[in-house]
């Protein structure tokens, strides 16, 4: 009996004291993963540029003899694949921040913007516009379909929030709990919506509407990787700003407002930060699953749960994930391409199974 209560007492030290080891090389390393990740990304896909010709293609150098190569290679690089791995990246990262967030401000490692339907109302709006651009009663603006897609996820995300703080809010104070079964009720009735939306849609439609919900960055471009930059920077802010409050929070509600923190305005704020961070991102991308619970998991176990490192490292890893999958899924079945959520349910699944299986092992012990 009591070498279990020793071995319980000794793993939260051991991990605690692990964590505060590698703390301080976390940024840069993840820096230094994430620059080679992008490097090997510029150089893989349907339009393979070896090594040797990437710095002739990125300007850094210039190749007399094969002029009309790097023309080439310039032309993939600037037009189509620097845009999407610098899209891409910021996808990944707004979506393991925003998890990180919800985590933290909700005290439960199950926690992401896909539980309380940010996303699906996203979904709901995108697939919404992908039937309704397609029909004779929309066929003035099938043309902006491309423009109006995002447009559409956006103020879907948006207008879930919205509606699930003004269920959850009453004299001032948010319930988290009514948050949380409230998103549970809008998740169930924005997936009725879209498979109401599959069953009316012609075959087009259907693959559209499979496509955006299975999640892809085929579409990045430097406009789109404008509209997230801007987000992510004000993201990022707004992560620095609540990093105290939310290690405050886990002590509870109540300790928490003792130790001066405005419990519900930190409430609102991180409630915002993380529709805008999902609905940007869903806009983007499509819905793509398990960055936003396995990332920041994995942060925990490895740098410790302080908010104040765990939400820029969670971007960075978040980012680093996204890009690799994304490669993965231009190379695995070239020249076609791979909807990019399949390949984060299938690596982060796995992967959110092993760390609960670690966690119950842990807590056995």
């Amino acid at each position: 009996m009591s070498v279990a209560v020793e071995t319980r007492t000794r793993h939260p030290h051991r991990q605690a004291g692990a964590g505060r080891r590698l703390a301080p090389y976390a940024i840069p390393l993840l820096l230094v993963v994430l620059a080679a990740t992008a490097i090997v990304a510029l150089t893989v896909g349907a339009a393979g540029i070896p090594l040797a010709r990437l710095p002739a293609a990125l300007g850094f150098a210039r190749d007399g003899a094969a002029d009309a190569m790097t023309a080439r290679d310039q032309l993939v690089l600037w037009s189509i694949r620097i845009p999407r791995i610098a899209a891409t990246a910021m996808v990944g990262g707004l979506l393991a921040a925003a998890g990180a967030i919800m985590q933290g401000l909700f005290r439960n490692p199950l926690a992401d913007p896909a539980l309380v339907g940010v996303s699906s109302g996203g979904a709901f709006a995108a697939a919404t516009a992908i039937v309704f651009t397609d029909s004779r009663f929309g066929e003035a603006l099938h043309m902006f379909q491309t423009e109006l897609l995002p447009l559409a996820a956006f103020a879907g995300s948006l207008l879930t929030t919205a509606i699930l703080y003004g269920i959850s809010s009453r004299a001032g104070r948010t319930s988290i709990a009514v948050f949380l079964l409230a998103g549970v009720a809008i998740t169930a009735i924005t997936n009725a919506g879209i498979g109401l939306l599959v069953f009316v849609a012609d075959d087009r439609q259907l693959r559209d509407i499979a496509f955006w919900l299975l999640g892809s960055m085929s579409g990045a471009t430097w406009t789109k990787a404008a509209i997230l930059a801007p987000v992510l920077v004000v993201g990022l802010a707004a992560c620095a700003f609540i990093a105290r409050g939310l290690d405050l929070l886990v002590l509870g509600e109540a300790d928490a407002f003792h130790g001066g923190l405005d419990v519900e305005r930190l409430k609102r704020i991180s409630i915002v930060v993380v529709a805008a961070m999902t609905g940007v991102a869903v806009s983007i991308s499509g819905v793509i699953g398990f960055v936003g619970i396995v990332v920041p998991h994995v942060l925990r176990i490895v740098i410790g749960p302080a908010h104040r490192l765990l939400l820029p490292a969670s971007v960075l890893l978040g980012a680093i994930l996204m890009v690799g999958a994304d490669s993965l899924a231009r190379t695995i079945v070239a020249p076609a391409e791979m909807p990019i959520g399949i390949l984060t349910a299938a690596v982060g699944a796995p992967v959110f199974l092993a760390i609960l299986l670690r966690q119950r092992g842990l807590a056995s012990l």
